[in-house]
């Protein structure tokens, strides 16, 4: 019944940041679809309805995010000081680029560039955390259109300094024990853990006299790995850590187990042969 009473919808279509100071498109419709081409940059809609009574609340839907696919450009950043230099190729100049970066949605800065230029400086950045960094090329530059008009020119990350993980990984578990092997899996280091761009995992083991194994250097995409040589009814300990281009991060705690004396034991069966008399 209240859909019967409807006249049409208003959608405002508010770009996250926006340093430019006309309020969001604002769009009125009647039906309850609409089709918005927008560029990678955050946005928020606030879509309401309205009768002759008046405008309900609005309710607020925030794009997703768009996977980083056929983009026509590639960005590339470095530390300068105390900012950051933004590059990119092929070259490109459009009549302005539009840049956001920052650490999540509710934490980005634009920056609005109109001059010719091959190269372009950003600034307000800390250490240790992981930047997103956009930029958009339009050639509308008026600041009350050009949201219309940018198109996504190149996406990278940044750490604008790296630092070593604060922790190793977790849930590190020992299966598949046998005379001289076992199975250690582990998940990920959380990426708010990282500090850095996490390149790989070393794993280390002792056996009970405490000779150390030389350690297992993993790329980023294994989280298990196959040890293989160890002694029989010998008691390892086992530790994982992570490392960025800053160093190695601290160990987990030890993890023991025991390799068996026997190799894996197999089922055993059990016939019963009963004589009739």
């Amino acid at each position: 019944a209240q859909s019967e009473n409807i006249l049409g919808y208003f959608v405002n279509v508010e770009r996250i940041p926006n340093s430019c100071s006309q309020p969001p498109n604002h769009i009125s419709l009647k039906d309850r679809k609409i089709l918005v081409n927008v560029s990678m940059a955050y946005y928020r809609l606030n879509i309401s309805a309205y009768n002759e009574a008046g405008e309900s609340p609005r309710a607020i839907y925030i794009v997703p995010e768009f996977p980083v696919t056929d983009l026509p450009g590639q960005i590339h950043v470095k530390s300068q000081g105390t900012n950051a230099v933004v590059t990119w190729t092929p070259e490109y100049k459009p009549k302005c680029f539009v840049v956001d970066w920052g650490t999540s949605k509710e934490n980005m800065h634009m920056k609005i560039i109109t001059t010719a230029t091959g190269n372009f400086t950003l600034d307000n950045f800390q250490p240790y955390k992981l930047y997103k960094i956009m930029v958009h090329a339009s050639d509308v530059c008026q600041c009350e259109s050009f949201i219309k008009h940018e198109k996504t020119f190149g996406v990278t990350h940044f750490y604008f300094i790296e630092g070593v993980p604060r922790t190793g990984p977790a849930n590190v578990t020992i299966l598949n024990i046998t005379k001289h092997s076992a199975l250690v899996k582990w998940t990920e280091i959380p990426a708010e853990d990282r500090l850095g761009f996490l390149q790989g995992y070393r794993i280390s083991y002792t056996d009970s006299s405490r000779k150390k194994s030389p350690a297992v250097t993993l790329n980023t995409s294994i989280t298990s790995y196959h040890l293989t040589g160890l002694k029989e009814k010998t008691t390892y300990r086992v530790q994982i850590s992570g490392f960025t281009s800053a160093g190695e991060g601290p160990q987990t705690l030890s993890q023991p187990f025991s390799t068996p004396k026997y190799g894996t034991v197999e089922p055993l069966c059990i016939f019963i042969i009963q004589h009739e008399s």
